[in-house]
């Protein structure tokens, strides 16, 4: 029952995940956050069982690093994106990780960039996207509010309409949500 929503402005991406930790009717906690930086530049937003989500996150997060260490490269979000599609298909035929994604990041070259990533190893890359049941209610949203160079903003309205929709529509109670910006400047929560 995760939400994750994101969207990519004007050098920027945002994302927002519902804070809560559920499994079935019962909610565990209302503090839980879902979106784990990966490196300065970039930010990982994971929905799924709380186990596989965190594994998934450190896995990439540590092989990320190590990857920097032994090589003195960083990984670009592109690099990034494919490394978990490939790290979530492989898995798939071992022991899958039932963990939907989606990465932001900032690179110099190439801007702000949005993947979507999904449990069975797909990846796209767009300008807004959501994971969850909550993607019934707010891509339509998305697709009639957003245009091309947004404002952090303008992007923070759009997000807010989303949950107020999700408030009225979706059966499951949301009270809490995390928003993280990634940009030229690195990651913070808002």
């Amino acid at each position: 029952m995760d939400t994750l929503l994101g969207i990519k402005g004007d050098g920027f991406v945002l994302l927002a995940a519902d804070a809560s930790a559920a499994r079935s009717i019962l909610v565990f906690k209302t503090d839980q956050d879902k979106i784990a930086p990966l490196d300065s530049h970039k930010l990982l937003a994971a929905a799924g069982p709380n186990a596989d989500c965190s594994n998934l996150t450190e896995y990439v997060q540590k092989n990320m690093a190590l990857y920097e260490f032994n090589n003195d490269l960083k990984l670009g979000t592109h690099a990034a994106a494919n490394f978990i599609r490939r790290t979530l298909a492989t898995a798939l035929r071992k022991g899958p990780y039932q963990t939907n994604l989606l990465l932001g990041g900032f690179d110099e070259k190439d801007g702000a960039s949005l993947y979507f990533i999904d449990y069975m190893g797909s990846m796209q890359k767009l300008n807004f996207g959501a994971q969850g049941y909550a993607a019934n209610f707010t891509l339509s949203i998305f697709d009639r509010e957003y245009k091309e160079g947004l404002s952090l903003a303008e992007a923070e309205e759009i997000l807010e309409k989303a949950k107020k929709e999700l408030a009225v529509r979706f059966l499951i109670s949301q009270p809490k949500w995390i928003m993280k910006v990634v940009d030229k400047d690195g990651v913070r929560t808002l």
